[in-house]
């Protein structure tokens, strides 16, 4: 028997007309060792207008079964080689084909031994041969309509199941829709503007009722507490109009157990989700009558759902948002939690920025504060050094004049220099560039030191300034000359604030490990709101009191920094506006080790003689500056020639051989650097001895000098005595040397 795919030609032509019609027929499988009878059931067979296969032996069978699905087999029982028997065996061990039905076809229809084997392998009937054709076909058509309703019902369950996923994908795609065009309206809401409170109240307008039914944005102020939390919710009865509470505590916006969950959401960082919860679970008081109904069952009664999202950017938590479902019949599923997390993602970035608007606005406005305040303190000083300079004009022979002048002229000198030694010493804290000699210090000879530097502050004030300290000695690790400052900027600070008269106290304790200093006054006092900003750089309590005393904001900003970079901590305390303040330094302790000599205050003055002998080249393109300093150096006894730009000063250093030359460092034509870079270059047998005198003190301007060749940088204004002196110590060691 051939094993190729035999048709009936009905089939066959139905088939070449209509291939589609193919998956609405059934495939029977004919098998036979015997062709004229597989030639016989075909032709019965063939009115049923299914595909009809053949098959000559078992083994061919189990192929064509291992090839495709039948609706029912009709199977030879007595065939060579592998029986029916055998074959209905092997086709019901696998799966697939377990449940096929089997028609056995015999001539031994009168054994019951077989007939009962037939039976248990899976048979569905038992026909003799020769068979009717009548009935054959009646029962193979039996099976086939089965197979058909079997697969027509399969056919619609995948039809049901691809409309339940298109829907489902359709529903998804408009969701996503949805969602990417409410995140895209967010974004461009909240990135709208850089006011703070705009944005905390656009947040809550886009929160409902698109994401949840209520909800409530809870911030965490700059002072690291909780700020009132602000509410909004849907009016009752789906009117649409939106209801918000400018701003309530926690403890009033929401039961404990919401509260507690807020609180840990803001500590932790982490989102956390209340599902079904219920008035009952929630303490909430009973639900007034004037609650709606929806389906019969009162808002109070419904459960609903609440999650607390943090709002969190650059890695800090700014507040968290609170949102509840379930008036309205939502739910808080996977997708309203991810779009309620994406709209605090970027809530958070829109708080965060103006936050950091606002305080770039604070900074920029206390910027322009400050440089109006520096124009007026360097005002202050330069009114009275130019009347006194005219009064010297005005008086040459009234000696009392003069004198009187020259003493104003030094005050007011010494006030604009402290003014820019304040600012420099901030500039070096906030660069990191002060540099702290720390060791054992003697508590009272550095509070002497700070009480000799503010004296003459307290006493043109006339207030009564009291040092208590213990009868037995302390020691304090830190820098001396940097603690000596904090103490004196506290000292000067309280007698600013302080009318005229008025009591000034300093004192000195240990505590535990700590020395404690405290500077107490009966001023102005500062009020509580204020206490916590009083140490930043440029903030004054009143900007009327003190003014005739000058200052740039500046003194508490370095103390408190100063102190921090010691290992310390400073605070303020005060009972309010005209009760006074007290300032406490807490630095670490030491044991009773005499400092070095050099620790316990400036360095001894340097040798003021300078040999008459001395030739100096002076190098400024100010000439004024260059003229006075010359003026110096030659009542002292030096031989001084002048110069105004960078090429002239190399020029005179050929010509004149000098012993030291003062030069500038921001000269005209070839500034300081190149100038000193050439007189090196000339390797001359006595080189001269180069001092930068410049108005730039930055550590990268002193490094910067001793690579061009400097043997010194000493920055402007220097005291005369100190210029001369430092000129002749230094030549005197250059000589001894040589």
């Amino acid at each position: 028997m051939s094993d190729k795919r035999n048709w009936s030609h009905d089939s066959v032509e139905m088939h070449a007309l209509d291939a589609g019609a193919d998956d609405r027929r059934a495939d029977i499988l004919i098998v036979d060792d015997r062709p004229d009878k597989v030639l016989a059931y075909r032709a019965i067979l063939d009115d049923l207008g299914q595909i009809i296969f053949t098959a000559d032996s078992g083994r061919e069978a189990l192929k064509q079964v291992l090839a495709r699905d039948f609706s029912v087999i009709l199977l030879d029982v007595n065939m060579p080689g592998m029986d029916g028997l055998e074959t209905a065996a092997l086709i019901r061990n696998r799966s697939r084909s377990a449940h096929v039905p089997i028609i056995f076809v015999t001539a031994d229809y009168e054994d019951e031994h077989r007939m009962a084997e037939a039976y248990s392998l899976g048979a569905v009937d038992y026909i003799a041969s020769p068979v009717v054709p009548e009935i054959l076909r009646a029962k193979v058509k039996v099976f086939v309509d089965l197979y058909l309703l079997a697969q027509q019902a399969n056919r619609q369950v995948q039809e049901h199941v691809a409309l339940v996923e298109e829907r489902v994908a359709r529903t998804a795609a408009e969701k996503a829709t949805r969602r990417h065009a409410f995140l895209a309206e967010a974004s461009v809401a909240l990135a709208g503007s850089l006011d703070f409170a705009a944005i905390a109240r656009e947040t809550l307008r886009l929160c409902v009722p698109a994401v949840a039914d209520a909800c409530a944005l809870t911030l965490v102020a700059d002072a690291a507490e909780t700020a009132p939390t602000k509410l909004r919710w849907p009016e009752h009865g789906g009117s649409g109009t939106q209801h918000e509470s400018p701003g309530q505590g926690i403890g009033e916006a929401a039961n404990p157990w919401l509260r507690e969950a807020i609180d840990r959401v803001l500590k932790t960082g982490k989102a956390e989700v209340m599902p079904e919860l219920s008035r009952a679970t929630t303490d909430t008081p009973p639900a007034t009558s004037d609650e709606p109904e929806r389906d019969g069952v009162t808002v109070s009664d419904a459960r609903y759902s609440i999650a607390v999202v943090p709002l969190v950017a650059r890695g800090r938590t700014l507040g968290a948002l609170s949102l509840g479902l379930g008036t309205s019949g939502r739910e808080l599923d996977t997708d309203t939690f991810s779009m309620a997390t994406e709209l605090a993602a970027r809530a958070a970035i829109a708080l965060d920025n103006a936050r950091l608007f606002e305080k770039i606005q604070e900074q920029d406005r206390r910027k322009d504060e400050f440089l109006a305040i520096l124009a007026h303190e360097l005002r202050n000083p330069l009114a009275p050094i130019s009347n006194a300079v005219h009064l010297m004009h005005a008086a040459e022979q009234d000696r009392a004049r003069l004198t009187w002048a020259r003493e104003v002229i030094g005050r007011q000198l010494k006030q604009l220099i402290r003014l820019v030694d304040d600012l420099l010493d901030v500039s070096r804290i906030t660069r990191g560039k002060i540099e702290l000699k720390i060791e054992s210090i003697d508590v009272a000879r550095v509070i002497a030191a700070a009480v000799e530097t503010s004296r003459p502050y307290v006493d043109a004030l006339e207030h009564v300034l009291v040092v208590s300290t213990p009868a037995e000695p302390l020691w304090l690790k830190g820098d001396f000359v940097r603690v000596a400052q904090i103490l004196a900027n506290l000292i000067n600070n309280a007698a600013k604030y302080t009318n005229k008269g008025g009591r000034i106290a300093v004192s000195a304790c240990r505590e535990g490990t700590e020395i404690v200093f405290r500077v107490r006054d009966s001023g102005a006092g500062i009020p509580p709101e204020q206490l916590s900003a009083i140490f930043e750089p440029f903030r004054q309590i009143d900007r009327t009191l003190g003014r005739s005393q000058g200052g740039l904001g500046v003194g508490l900003t370095l103390a408190r920094r100063l102190t921090e970079m010691q290992g310390g901590r400073i605070s303020a305390y005060s009972e309010g506006l005209d009760r006074g303040s007290e300032f406490t330094v807490r630095l670490p302790g030491a044991s009773g080790v005499w400092p070095s000599d050099a620790a316990a205050g400036e360095p001894e003055a340097a040798v003021t003689s300078v040999p008459l002998d001395l030739r100096v080249l002076i190098v400024d393109d100010n000439r004024d500056v260059a003229h006075s300093t010359a003026a110096l150096l030659r009542a002292a006894g030096c031989n001084v020639e002048l110069a105004y730009d960078g090429e002239e000063a190399i020029r005179s250093v050929r010509a004149q051989r000098p012993d030291a030359v003062l030069l500038d460092i921001g000269l005209p034509k070839i500034d300081g650097y190149q100038v000193a870079e050439h007189i090196r270059a000339e390797r001359m047998e006595h080189g001269p001895l180069i001092i930068a005198l410049s108005g730039y003190g930055q550590d990268e301007h002193r490094l910067r000098s001793k690579r061009a060749g400097f043997d010194y940088h000493i920055v402007k204004p220097i005291e005369p005595k100190t210029l001369t002196g430092l000129l002749a110590s230094l030549w005197s060691g250059r000589r001894t040397a040589a």
